[in-house]
């Protein structure tokens, strides 16, 4: 895969930002449901995210995307 340009690491980054904060806050929410059948849509939503979050890290992962060296 080509090397990603500086504008799209930081769309990816973004993006990855923002599913993870609205993970956090979907989580927090769903306690707050009284709703049976809205809680089921809650938890649908978060598995949603948490598939995407794992794509996301899954992609950078597969095309070396992000170096995991040892810092020294």
């Amino acid at each position: 895969m080509r090397k990603l340009a500086d504008s799209e690491l930081l769309s990816l980054t973004g993006l990855l930002k923002l599913e993870k904060d609205g993970l956090a806050m979907s989580k927090a929410v769903k306690n707050l449901i009284g709703d049976q059948d809205l809680q089921k849509v809650a938890d649908s939503s978060i598995l949603a995210m948490e598939g995407r979050i794992q794509g996301i890290q899954q992609f950078i992962n597969e095309n070396n995307i992000a170096s995991t060296q040892e810092v020294k």
